[in-house]
């Protein structure tokens, strides 16, 4: 079986991988970008995987006139850039050591000792070159089959790094089958080592968490983690009852996919800081969390907050309270982002000054968004005392 596509035939790639090659060492194009070629899903990635130790790839790099960032170099990671494209090349490699975290390795000239030491079956697949498939541990079957399986004994893959605990969930949302279910094995080994997740920095924990929540659906993962335990663990006081009504609202508006009102449906205590959350990812769930404890129409919440957090909080609503979502609510919110309040400080100058202004503009500007924006300029000054 071959894998195909502009990612691969690309002149930079192509030229990387010819570094290596004319020197008699393998380049194996690895993981996300084979996995996603076969499933004909974007490939946004570039990893090679060779027998070539670091120091020969830096060697080889600058003789063909490439950048290379010795990105990690302990761990045997070279970064080559060709035509502003990154390719990261890893020296094959198997753990030596492991603490849930970080794992000291030592390089290998065998491509089954690389494959063992990654996650699951479908990561563990290579391409060469020209597109051909090294699938060294049967990972293709599962592939195929959107069978989602760790490599060999799950509980010493999760042992090895506490996060795959949450990347099994994630990968299951992209790549799982959702209507066969998830391995009994591997929830078992979750279930079994849960206390890993407390080891793990949070900014880690967040990252992963977001990334599941820009799941086309992440409900079903999500429930899997409720009844794992692995939910409460990194997200104390949240529940996911409202996750799937909201995913289906937001098929139904035809939305586009935002994690963090994904992750405001949950609920939870003190999320933004177990997660890490950016000052502006922080900033968006508070208002999409205050939004809800108001009764601002669909329209006023588009003038106050834009149509796209508007519409966010009304399908919020719509999921927690189970109320019905209106047929034009989206659109109301929409003319509400596009309405121009007809009042300015000028047209209240002669008769207000200062904090008076100010009030007499917030008074109107408030009887205006009650209106539904019907009031008209004239209206609105009339009722000024």
């Amino acid at each position: 079986m071959k894998v195909s596509g502009d990612w691969l035939t690309a002149a930079p790639t192509q030229a990387v991988c010819a570094m290596l090659e004319t020197h008699g060492y393998q380049a194996l194009l690895v993981g996300g970008c084979v996995r996603n070629a076969l499933l004909r899903a974007p490939v946004n990635d570039i990893d090679i995987s060779t027998d070539a130790r670091p120091e020969r790839v830096l060697e080889f790099a600058k003789d063909a006139g490439l950048n290379a960032i010795p990105t990690g170099i302990d761990h045997g990671t070279i970064t080559v850039v060709a035509d502003g494209i990154p390719h990261e090349i890893t020296t094959f490699r198997h753990d030596v050591e492991t603490d849930g975290r970080r794992a000291v390795v030592a390089f290998s000239d065998n491509v089954e000792d690389d494959a063992r030491r990654r996650d699951f079956t479908m990561n563990a697949l290579y391409a060469t070159s020209d597109g051909t498939v090294v699938d060294p541990l049967g990972g293709l079957k599962d592939l195929k089959a959107r069978r989602l399986r760790f490599i060999d004994n799950a509980e010493d893959r999760i042992r090895e790094d506490y996060l795959r605990i949450l990347r099994y969930f994630r990968f299951h949302a992209y790549y799982g089958d959702p209507t066969e279910g998830m391995d009994p094995d591997a929830l078992a080994a979750i279930a079994a080592n849960i206390d890993g997740l407390s080891s793990l920095s949070r900014e880690r924990v967040g990252s992963e968490t977001l990334k599941l929540m820009g799941a086309p659906n992440p409900a079903p993962s999500v429930a899997a983690m409720r009844q794992t335990g692995a939910l409460t663990a990194i997200l104390p006081g949240t529940d996911d009852r409202a996750l799937a009504p909201l995913v289906h609202l937001e098929e139904m508006a035809a939305v586009p996919i935002d994690p963090i009102r994904r992750l405001t449906v949950l609920g939870g205590d003190n999320i933004a800081e177990a997660l890490r959350l950016s000052k502006k990812a922080a900033r968006h769930r508070d208002v999409l969390r205050n939004g809800l404890e108001t009764s601002d129409t669909p329209g006023a919440l588009g003038y106050l907050h834009g149509a796209e957090t508007a519409s966010s909080i009304l399908l919020l609503r719509a999921a927690m309270f189970e109320m019905p979502l209106m047929p034009d609510a989206l659109k109301v919110a929409q003319q509400g982002a596009e309405a121009t309040f007809p009042i300015r400080p000028a047209d209240l100058i002669d008769r207000f000054q200062g904090a008076a202004l100010g009030k007499a503009l917030k008074e109107l500007e408030s009887r205006w968004i009650a209106s539904d924006f019907a009031l008209t300029k004239p209206e609105l000054l009339d009722m000024l005392p």
